[in-house]
């Protein structure tokens, strides 16, 4: 399926830092646990069910397309079973997410770990894509792609699971500097082969999740991470669509990330977008960054925020409103509403 449609929507004009005629906005893990028809179909599937049935993630990648006027859609998928044809035993465990059954910890792990085509490893996600562009297509509306950063797969990989402290991936990448190459090496070229996958299948953006790289100081980002950050989004940049780069924590960073490779470069709250932008540099785009806990007040209490957040942006192109991170669970379908209108008319040009 051709991946350059839809060239003129807003949210592709941002990516591209053009002007637009109003701030496009869509919003990290629109579609989940916070939709009443999601918590249906999770009443009969489980996570990894649905994302291994094409027309099920089709079908909540559109749900959140049908309940609000958002400018992009983003496929329903998950960064860890990228990681089970390469020899990795996931598991979701009830409400304490994912679980590693065989942590990769070893030089012995690594050399195991198989590289496989993502059109092997992981098709049903490049069918959902292939369904659901045919819906979006006809509304309009581009569609994201997405992966892990080799950094976040890596720390999942080894900790076996989420971490606090990741103190079994900072000793291997301190004290293991071969065997965390080896790792990233892999991890660089599986997530970059599957965000290409994802644009010759018909993603029109593909967005990097680096869910833990704020757990690293600058030093050991730009020494251990960065490199393999970038090897990722070169592979993924042959696809010619915008690539946008997100890390969790990574106010701290920021100036490394811009050197990723990315035209987008998201932000969370812990930093005013302002400041942010003016440290990541003009030649680059914007994503943020509204904290999702805000979503949970009065609509009173949230429009200045989202009003701060677009004057801050000051109107110049290449700015693109998301959440700081993703939708929480409970989240007030009403507030979402109100947020995603509120934000075309406070920003039409």
């Amino acid at each position: 399926m051709p991946t350059g449609g839809l060239p003129n929507s807003r949210f592709l004009r941002a990516c591209r830092r053009e002007e637009v005629d109003a701030t496009p906005v869509w919003l990290m893990r629109q579609a989940g646990r916070y939709m009443p028809d999601y918590r249906a179909l999770r009443q009969k599937w489980g996570i990894l069910d649905i994302i291994k049935n094409p027309e099920l993630a089709a079908e909540v990648t559109l749900q959140p397309i049908n309940a609000f006027d958002l400018d992009a859609a983003i496929i329903f998928a998950d960064i860890l079973p990228l990681l089970v044809p390469m020899g990795v035993q996931l598991e979701f465990v009830g409400g304490e997410g994912p679980v590693i059954l065989n942590p990769v910890r070893t030089a012995a792990d690594v050399e195991a770990l198989r590289l496989v085509p993502p059109e092997e490893g992981v098709p049903f996600t490049l069918k959902a894509i292939e369904l659901v562009r045919v819906e979006l297509d006809a509304r309009r509306i581009p569609l994201i792609g997405f992966s892990g950063a080799p950094f976040t797969l890596a720390s999942y990989a080894i900790e076996g699971g989420g971490s606090k402290n990741h103190l079994h991936v900072k000793r291997m990448l301190m004290g293991e500097p071969a065997v965390w190459d080896a790792l990233m090496s892999k991890l660089a070229r599986a997530a970059g082969e599957y965000l290409l996958a994802q644009a010759r299948a018909g993603a029109q953006a593909l967005q990097l999740f680096d869910s833990w790289c704020g757990q690293l100081s600058p030093s050991d980002y730009g020494q251990y991470v960065l490199p393999y950050t970038r090897r990722a989004i070169d592979i993924a940049r042959s696809g010619n669509v915008p690539v946008i780069l997100f890390g969790v924590g990574s106010a701290g960073l920021l100036e490394l990330l811009a050197q990723s490779g990315a035209d987008v470069i998201g932000v969370d709250w812990r930093i005013g977008l302002r400041a942010a932008w003016d440290r990541i540099g003009p030649d680059k785009a914007i994503q943020g960054n509204l904290d999702p806990a805000a979503l949970f007040a009065p609509w009173e209490a949230v429009q200045p925020r989202v009003d701060e957040i677009l004057s801050q942006a000051g109107g110049q192109p290449g700015h693109i409103f998301n959440l700081g991170h993703g939708v929480l669970p409970n989240t007030p379908l009403d507030t979402v509403k109100r947020l995603v209108d509120h934000m075309h008319v406070a920003s039409a040009r």
